[in-house]
């Protein structure tokens, strides 16, 4: 049997691919958010989506580099993730208020979000009116990495480590990790 959804509550449907730890960098700068809502786009060249909302300091770092990097943060960082997706980057380093470590990326001058699973380092693809109007910034991935121990031959595996599976955000501080749901 099917019920109704509430309309406002439908991107919920659809609302629990990875969450990523979006990071950028511009002018000595740098800043880390939490997206629910990114998704690959194309294959090749490799394209992803990601929804930053024009009022983030992330944003305003993104336009005046041209990249980011969207990281793919694990259960064991879940905290960590619910706190910089709560608090602004206007006027603080989120990466020390969370706890959260930078590391070099290898073509991009955003940095990587240490103990992440894995990385897609992104230029931004010019789309102006998406951007302006509806938050979407398209990213041609330039380089991609992920922990060779959960992800090889093209597929994820989350056998051992539940500590090290993938997020998956609903609403309200409640996740689902790869297999298993839970709240922060």
């Amino acid at each position: 049997m099917l019920a109704d959804v509430e309309l406002a509550k439908s991107y919920r449907l659809l609302n629990h691919g990875p969450t990523v730890l979006v990071s950028s960098a511009a002018a000595g700068r740098r800043n880390v958010m939490a997206a629910a809502w990114a998704m690959p786009l194309d294959f090749d060249p490799p394209k992803v989506l990601v929804v930053i909302d024009k009022s983030t300091y992330t944003r305003e770092l993104v336009e005046a580099s041209g990249e980011f990097v969207l990281n793919i943060p694990c259960r064991a960082q879940a905290e960590q993730v619910v706190r910089v997706g709560s608090e602004s980057g206007h006027g603080r380093d989120k990466f020390a208020s969370s706890g959260l470590a930078p590391l070099p990326a290898r073509k991009v001058g955003a940095p990587r979000v240490a103990g992440c699973i894995a990385y897609l380092e992104c230029k931004v693809v010019l789309e102006p009116h998406n951007q302006r109007q509806y938050d979407l910034f398209i990213g041609e991935v330039v380089a991609a990495q992920a922990d060779d121990a959960l992800f090889s031959d093209g597929h994820w595996h989350f056998d051992d480590d539940p500590a090290k599976r993938s997020l998956h955000y609903i609403a309200g501080g409640a996740f689902f990790a790869t297999g298993e749901a839970f709240s922060v």
